[in-house]
């Protein structure tokens, strides 16, 4: 990487006029970034790219992309104004401070948990992770997707605003404190074998809409 910087430095120096694309800098010659650099005020793409980390203090206005490339890890404090996937990525934890304005997409991670810091103001899809264990008082401000996962409980006070997936999990139990605004799903549950619909319902009045076997 640091001959590609050399050369992408040699050609700005002679060329001023000439401006190096910020997606080629950030993924070939992140050392040449500069502060406002940083501020991408529209969406960014990485998907499929070789990019494997992210410079500290980048804050993408959009939203951000990084399905299908080798991203190792996500910088401290990174602020993503629309949605951000890392579907079919490498990484495996989230860093403190992360703040999503959209909908977080974590599918098929080894990713096992979450920041405690954590704010999302969309859905937040972990069907097919590895995740194990949600924050305390986690709240989602669109869907829940944990199908497909080895979690074994849910955490106190945790809210979902629309629909929670649970199907083919290994939940036995939910918090007396649940809220679901929408729908539950516990195909494939030990739940949906222990507990009729009704019965269910009567146990967690904080689950608004229906639930489906």
């Amino acid at each position: 990487m640091a001959t590609i910087y050399n050369l992408f430095k040699f050609i700005e120096d002679k060329k001023p006029q000439y401006k190096l694309p910020f997606k080629v800098k950030l993924i070939y010659a992140p050392e040449s970034l500069t502060k406002e650099d940083l501020n991408v005020k529209s969406d960014l793409d990485l998907s499929g790219t070789p990019t494997q980390s992210l410079p500290d203090g980048l804050e993408v206005g959009g939203s951000l992309d990084l399905s299908r490339s080798q991203i190792q890890s996500l910088p401290n404090d990174l602020k993503v104004g629309g949605y951000l996937t890392l579907f079919n990525t490498p990484i495996q934890s989230l860093p403190n401070g992360l703040k999503v304005g959209g909908s977080l997409y974590l599918s098929r991670l080894q990713i096992q948990s979450l920041p405690n810091d954590l704010e999302v103001g969309g859905s937040l899809n972990l069907s097919r992770s590895q995740i194990q264990s949600l924050p305390n008082g986690l709240e989602v401000k669109g869907y829940l997707d944990l199908s497909n996962t080895p979690i074994q409980s849910l955490p106190k006070g945790l809210k979902v605003r629309d629909s929670l997936w649970l199907a083919d999990t290994s939940i036995q139990s939910l918090p007396n404190d649940l809220e679901v605004g929408g729908d539950l799903y516990l195909k494939n549950t030990p739940l949906a074998k222990k507990y009729t619909q009704e019965e269910l319902k009567a146990k967690y009045p904080g689950i608004k809409g229906d639930i489906y076997f």
